[in-house]
């Protein structure tokens, strides 16, 4: 008959194994603290190596002047204007190098992927997630609930501050490099296309196809709308507008 627990041996035994006077029951409480705090750290760590431009994990980190890091092609994407300025604090854009600190932890930190659950390392992610369908049903759900939340009058408005190149697809364009890029990589190609400016404005016709679109870009596109718009006046009033500004500045100059 056992005068005590019949598995207190196998604790005795565990106890001896484990050390330091510590159960094996408290062993697995301290391994499931541990992992907690470990998957706070993660939540933490995938904060802080996110680019502030597009939002996603570093890719190709690049740190400026100024202390802040992008990606490297949003670098590129911040450095078009002709008087550059951090996207994050506002201070001319100077100097580039690469962020070392952040390439390593990005090689470190594991993560979760939010459709799949698969972990990976932090520079994997980005790439994982362009493959996971799984991670693409997760964000396809999160847009429709977005929608339904928003105000039926907010819904249906275009995005007017980025633009997918109509030619090799490229993305997070604004207008100016837009319209660079198209003349820079694509003079030459031809084919009817909608121009994605025009499509986002109120009075865009989405399935208007421009037949020279290069010479449409650099005809209708060398000023920013977004410095002129008034996006309740007709495109060719707003055009003549913007054209008179421009001249009077001139006449100022001179």
């Amino acid at each position: 008959m056992y005068t005590t627990h019949p598995f207190q041996g196998h604790r005795l035994h565990l106890t001896s194994v484990c050390g330091k006077g510590h159960t094996a029951v408290e062993m697995a409480m301290n391994y499931k603290e541990d992992a907690s705090r470990r998957k706070e750290t993660s939540g933490d760590d995938k904060e802080a190596l996110t680019c502030p431009v597009c939002l996603e994990i570093y890719e190709n980190p690049m740190r400026v002047e100024c202390k802040h890091v992008f990606c490297t092609n949003c670098l590129f994407a911040l450095q078009k204007p002709k008087k550059p300025i951090c996207a994050v604090c506002r201070s001319p854009l100077k100097g580039a190098a690469r962020a070392i600190e952040i390439e390593r932890k990005l090689e470190e930190t594991p993560a979760s992927c939010n459709g799949c659950g698969t972990q990976v390392y932090m520079k994997k992610l980005r790439s994982h997630n362009a493959t996971c369908a799984k991670y693409q049903e997760f964000i396809s759900e999160g847009v429709k609930a977005s929608m339904k939340d928003q105000h039926p009058s907010l819904s249906s408005v275009p995005n007017r501050f980025t633009f997918t190149c109509p030619f090799c697809n490229a993305k997070n364009l604004d207008q100016d490099s837009l319209v660079e890029h198209c003349i820079t990589s694509h003079t030459g190609e031809y084919g009817r296309m909608v121009c994605p400016i025009c499509s986002s404005m109120p009075w865009g016709d989405p399935n208007f196809r421009s037949a020279d679109l290069i010479q449409h870009l650099k005809i209708r596109h060398k000023f920013s709308y977004d410095t002129f718009v008034d996006y309740s006046v007709d495109e060719d009033e707003m055009l003549q507008e913007a054209i008179e500004l421009s001249l009077q500045d001139r006449n100022m100059r001179l």
